[in-house]
């Protein structure tokens, strides 16, 4: 993952293998995130794992809890779906805050809009999207001028201060 300003290039990303990846920068993925940054991640499978845990750790640097796992799954998803099925070199992930909710979006560089399918039983693929709805409070996905963004929502708490 690279952010958009960051001084790192693709392509060395691109050579790291994921272990590496995580533990040269992750603490900097993870505040990216919880600042609200777009990072972005080589479209490779094997790094969806570290995407996870980047989103996990950021969700907690947020004091976003209750949301953990459902974050977690959600943005694995997510990712997945943009490795498997867009075909470009980068997807970007942003985490954003919003009063009440909080949004999970990855981008990437095909115009594809996903379709929820019906799944053969037994396969293991095409749930993805019957997930995604099922933990979310909503989710879509917006065509942008370079790709789309898949993007889900939860209901958070606002904690109130007296």
């Amino acid at each position: 993952m690279v952010s958009r300003g960051g001084s790192l290039l693709l392509e060395s990303l691109e050579q790291l293998p994921p272990d590496e990846l995580e533990r040269l920068h992750f603490a900097r993925f993870c505040a990216e995130l919880a600042a609200e940054e777009e990072v972005f991640l080589p479209a490779r499978p094997e790094l969806v794992g570290v995407a996870r845990r980047v989103v996990l750790h950021a969700l907690q640097a947020l004091q976003l809890h209750p949301q953990l796992e459902a974050g977690e799954l959600l943005s694995g998803e997510l990712l997945s779906n943009a490795v498997r099925h867009a075909g470009g070199r980068t997807i970007g992930l942003r985490l954003t805050r919003a009063p009440g909710k909080l949004r999970i979006e990855v981008r990437d560089s095909s115009r594809a809009l996903p379709c929820r399918i019906v799944a053969e039983p037994g396969n293991e693929n095409g749930y993805g999207l019957v997930l995604v709805e099922a933990l979310s409070e909503r989710w879509g996905a917006d065509l942008l001028p370079r790709g789309k963004g898949v993007w889900c929502e939860l209901k958070i708490r606002e904690r109130v201060t007296a």
